[in-house]
């Protein structure tokens, strides 16, 4: 389950993307012109933009421009009704990670997607994160202690697998309330400490993984 940023001003294409994606267990959030988008990559964080290139206000290319100049790293995906190899160089130069052209297949769309978010761990080359005596299967969308399944809902899943992706360090609430919440969501430290006290009952009960560093934030301690 990964936080995705979809900007299509094509709101038939963007509500088709956003279901197939929301049935694969992303949380995705839309916008439908440039300069929001800008606002949003600026003020919050994703794990993947799924970025069409022609947009009212700013376009794809200016968007992403300004992303990559102010430092983010985010795996984007371009999406375009050209296929000119002129256009692609253009945009896999300004930045871009991957590019699709329109129309495409969901299929093609989310096996992308997974491509993409399993580049930044580059560790991992799966969709099978362990630790300690917890399993997650993302493309499954299980869960598993000690072998045993364990039963959790989306906030839990999506929170424990961003700990799993990124063992052994220490984030802020305020972090893993931009990372894994929506970023139009009220949620507070309050909320997070509620959702880490029933994931910790659930898959870590004995206190070994999930902890608190106190003063500074959570980890998920995995050798």
């Amino acid at each position: 389950m990964a936080k995705i940023l979809l900007v299509e001003d094509n709101e038939d294409l963007a509500n088709n993307v956003r279901t197939y994606l929301l049935f694969e267990h992303h949380s995705v959030e839309h916008v439908n012109d440039g300069q929001r988008a800008f606002e949003q990559l600026r003020s919050f964080e994703y794990e993947l933009v799924i970025l069409d290139w022609n947009l009212p206000g700013m376009d794809g290319i200016d968007v992403l421009k300004r992303f990559r100049g102010l430092g983010g790293l985010t795996p984007v995906l371009m999406l375009t009704g050209n296929d000119t190899v002129e256009e692609k160089e253009r945009g896999l130069d300004t930045g871009a990670d991957d590019y699709l052209t329109k129309p495409f297949q969901m299929k093609e769309l989310a096996a992308r997607v997974r491509a993409l978010l399993r580049r930044p761990a580059s560790i991992v080359s799966s969709t099978v994160f362990q630790a300690g005596k917890i399993s997650i299967d993302t493309q499954k969308y299980r869960a598993t202690l000690s072998g045993e399944p364990v039963n959790l809902v989306p906030r839990e899943f999506q929170l424990l697998e961003f700990f799993m992706r990124h063992p052994n360090q220490v984030f802020s609430a305020e972090a893993l309330l931009n990372r894994v919440w929506p970023s139009d969501s009220e949620a507070s430290p309050e909320a997070l400490r509620t959702a880490l006290k029933r994931l910790r009952k659930k898959v870590d009960p004995d206190g070994e993984l999930l902890r608190t560093v106190h003063g500074v934030g959570y980890i998920l301690e995995s050798k």
